[in-house]
């Protein structure tokens, strides 16, 4: 762990007020909310990879207080469950290195933590923040069922002839429950997962990275006791009530991640095919008008579990990384 330097504690501070500030602005911009709430995440992952621990929870704190100041601290608290706490996390086990002597490497290499393992921490943050958050603003199928009614009314307004079938409107209302938690879980993973990438990237290209660019294609694999929170989760969805709803979550935290590894299973197995490029441009158009497709990748990451570990030479340069 880097210890405090002014520079750390400058860069924290400067994130922390950002990703408070991006916070901020998707409570004015709604259409692009969820967009700009990942987007925080940030300001404090580029702390955390290029300056270590330290630096990310001076972000996290700064960030916290800021929208407890602007805002209150019921919000900060969201955020910082939601958004802050998952990207530090994120941060400080992309530095996570060890001899690999220790795993049967050469002697003279650190191993990285695997971002397999990465992958499944981000699915369990996510399900544990948004229960947590769940829990906080009293999430259950009344508010559901409560959507669709406000949902209902709208599209009578604007076509009086409307008249859904009493029915209809319940069987409804009972899938919506279960859908709301799982689509916002695999979204909110999809959404951090992206701001991991783009922050390596971005940390990389200044140099203050030491983590090796990694093959996503061939290291981004889902972990493979994820399978079985993932059937837990199944199972809990037939339960009803609140078991249902979280079992709905894990379902879309944990799938989400196998459907990133699905993803990058497939751009693995394509790779130096003539017809790589039209396929991959066939398949996301697929996932994006029809989104029945997924299915497909899903199970394909399902199938492919395995954990690889990024190496590089041992030295001077990576003494200060946390093992």
């Amino acid at each position: 762990m880097k210890t405090l330097t002014p520079t750390s504690i400058a860069t924290g501070l400067v994130a922390g007020v950002t990703a408070a500030l991006l916070s901020l602005s998707a409570n004015a911009q709604s259409s692009f909310a969820i967009v700009l709430y990942a987007a925080s995440a940030l300001p404090i992952l580029i702390a955390g990879l290029g300056w270590g621990n330290a630096s990310a929870v001076v972000a996290i704190a700064a960030a916290a207080v800021t929208a407890a100041l602007t805002v209150s601290s019921h919000f900060a608290l969201l955020i910082v469950i939601i958004t802050l706490v998952p990207a530090g996390w994120l941060s400080h086990l992309a530095n996570l290195a060890r001899p690999a002597a220790e795993l049967g490497g050469p002697d003279d290499a650190l191993a990285w933590y695997p971002l397999s393992n990465i992958l499944a921490h981000l699915a369990v943050m996510v399900t544990l923040g948004m229960i947590a958050v769940g829990a906080i603003v009293g999430y259950d199928s009344a508010m559901a069922s409560q959507l669709v009614d406000i949902v209902v009314e709208a599209l009578k307004a604007q076509e009086p002839l409307y008249n859904p079938d009493a029915a209809a409107v319940a069987q409804l209302k009972s899938v919506f429950a279960l859908a709301l938690p799982l689509v916002q879980g695999a979204l909110w993973v999809f959404l951090l997962f992206a701001a991991y990438y783009l922050a390596t990237f971005i940390v990389r290209v200044s140099g203050k990275g030491l983590r090796p660019r990694e093959d996503m294609p061939a290291s981004l694999r889902m972990h493979r006791n994820g399978i079985f929170f993932f059937l837990a989760g199944l199972v809990l969805a037939f339960l009803g009530g609140v078991p249902a709803i979280i079992g709905a979550l894990v379902c879309g935290t944990f799938g989400a991640g196998f459907v990133l590894s699905g993803f990058a299973s497939l751009h693995y197995r394509t790779r130096g095919k003539p017809w790589r490029l039209a396929a991959l441009w066939l398949v996301y158009i697929s996932v994006l008008l029809f989104t029945v497709p997924i299915l497909v990748i899903l199970i394909l990451g399902l199938a492919d579990t395995r954990r690889t570990i990024a190496l590089t030479p041992a030295g001077p340069a990576n003494n200060n990384r946390n093992t």
